[in-house]
């Protein structure tokens, strides 16, 4: 059963929890971690996505990972999405901004929901999300990516991790323990534990790589 299906995002002030900012006059939100990792994550990426089609990202929060994807990788096609209306607006906004015409409007996609509102991908993106979300988000994201990706697409995580049940680094135990003080269905992930959820929704297991701040890249092939 997922449990708690309400949107990960919805209950919470996206800007807040993510330490954005945002002007008056500007829609756009800015992530100071995105501007961090963005090149870590395209390098990773431009070697696992396919050479061509439509790339779901799901929670795509401010929207400057995907349209620095877009910049990129011009031959890609990308779907935001996201369940916040916050988000949403700001990832509108980047994409007005940039001018990107690879990158389409941003629809409403809560991952713990039954069904999503795209019907298909040839892969689909994921990035800091499921520590930051009931673990019934990440029982959806993986049980809907698996549903909408043809066989040998990736699925493509991005995020801290423990593994074998201990943190890598003592600011992931850190980060885990206030992660937890603001609601106890969030957390650090055991990689294990998505592994096995991968693997018994019919994908491979990952293909891991170590990233900056203790954080690791996952790619997930569907079956």
């Amino acid at each position: 059963m997922l449990g708690d299906r309400r949107p990960y995002h919805r209950h919470v002030d996206i800007a807040r929890l993510l330490s954005m900012t945002q002007t008056p006059t500007d829609q756009r939100l800015y992530a100071p971690a995105a501007a961090r990792n963005r090149d870590a994550i395209r390098d990773v990426l431009a070697r696992v996505l396919p050479s061509a089609g439509l790339v779901l990202e799901v929670a795509s929060g401010s929207g400057e990972h995907i349209v620095h994807l877009a910049r990129a990788l011009p031959q890609l096609r990308f779907q935001p999405s996201d369940p916040d209306d916050q988000a949403c607006r700001s990832i509108a906004a980047w994409i007005a901004a940039e001018g990107l015409a690879n990158v389409d409007q941003p629809v409403a996609l809560d991952a713990s929901a039954a069904t999503w509102p795209i019907a298909t991908a040839d892969a689909v993106l994921c990035i800091n999300m499921i520590h930051i979300a009931p673990w019934s988000a990440a029982i959806g994201l993986i049980q809907g990516a698996a549903a909408i990706l043809p066989a040998g697409a990736p699925l493509c995580l991005y995020g801290p991790y423990q593994r074998g049940g201990q943190h890598t680094a003592p600011s992931n135990a850190a980060f885990d323990d206030s992660l937890r003080a603001r609601n106890p269905a969030w957390g650090v992930r055991d990689l294990g534990a998505v592994t096995d959820l991968a693997q018994a929704a019919g994908f491979t297991a990952p293909e891991i790589t170590a990233m900056p701040a203790n954080n690791l890249s996952l790619v997930f092939r569907r079956v």
